[in-house]
């Protein structure tokens, strides 16, 4: 009898590693590219409303009405713009919204950043109180909060004005939450020789901590700046002069009919285009700073 021996050759096994290596690189790249594919249509479906926004925005009223989806106006027209910044209180709100947003974006980055290295440094009687109620205002939706808000401001006496419609925004529990939960990341060591030189408080968190939590701190002047500038509700129960009116509450007019009767689109979408420009720009500037830790981190 004979014995069939087969065994496999140096070339025969290279040959078998680069199949698999085949395989699974067919694999990866099929993978990717359906990955792709699903981010490129859900980034599409996202992206689109915005495009049609802005496209509509240059059109005549009877183009928008008659294409309304349409990504390429028949005539190019800034009728809209013109009308909105000429004909209109838009410049009124556009000053309103800049003046409450700058103050409340400073006043939360303050108040927020000092909340927060108290809540994680200091050690006082009610500290874990504190921080309970504060992650517990944060569960509350702020409609909630409307009414009893209004009632407070009514009868502190600053309703229908500036300080009416900053100072219950000056400071933001999540706020509070995201500087506290980065001063703890920062090892007590860093303050050490600033209390064996006997400074302050206040001097330590100035001086040597702040710096450090610069990546929160762009994080914290982002999510204030947008959510002071796209603030309605609070404007709503808070002010009712038209002087005082805020491009929130001037665009919802905008689109409830107010300067436009009908369905006279572009002039609402440019209103609404011209709103989301600031945040935009501010979050593109500095979307790679947002909570990048390792700006804080301590070098040995």
């Amino acid at each position: 009898m004979s014995e069939t021996h087969t065994s496999l050759t140096p070339v025969t096994l290279r040959q078998t590693d680069e199949g698999r290596f085949r395989r699974a690189l067919h694999s990866l790249i099929h993978g990717r590219v359906l990955l792709y594919l699903a981010l490129a249509v859900i980034a599409l479906i996202y992206i689109l409303p915005f495009v049609i926004q802005i496209a509509t925005s240059f059109k005549s009223d009877a183009d928008a009405a008659a294409n309304p989806v349409s990504l390429i106006p028949e005539v190019w027209t800034t009728a809209a713009y013109r009308r909105l910044f000429l004909n209109s209180d838009f410049p009124v709100w556009f000053k309103n919204s800049v003046i409450v947003t700058l103050v409340v974006t400073a006043g939360r980055v303050f108040f927020d950043s000092m909340a927060g290295y108290a809540l994680s440094r200091l050690r006082f009687p009610g500290r874990n109180l504190i921080f309970t109620l504060l992650v517990a205002v944060m569960s509350v939706p702020m409609v909630v909060l409307l009414i009893p808000k209004f009632l407070i401001i009514k009868t502190l006496g600053i309703y229908d004005s500036y300080l009416g419609m900053i100072l219950p925004l000056l400071i933001d529990a999540s706020g509070v939450f995201i500087m506290k939960n980065f001063f703890e990341s920062i090892p007590r060591s860093v303050e050490e020789q600033a209390m064996i030189d006997r400074a302050g408080t206040f001097r330590i968190f100035w001086s040597i901590v702040l710096p450090m939590a610069r990546p929160a701190l762009v994080t914290i002047t982002i999510l204030s700046f947008q959510g002071s500038w796209n603030e309605l509700s609070h404007f709503i129960v808070s002010t009712q002069s038209p002087a005082l009116t805020t491009l929130t509450k001037g665009v919802a007019s905008l689109a409830s009919g107010q300067l436009s009767a009908g369905s006279q689109y572009p002039i609402k979408l440019a209103a609404a285009a011209v709103m989301t420009i600031p945040v935009a720009v501010l979050f593109f500037a500095f979307q790679k700073r947002i909570m990048n830790t390792s700006e804080g981190s301590v070098k040995e």
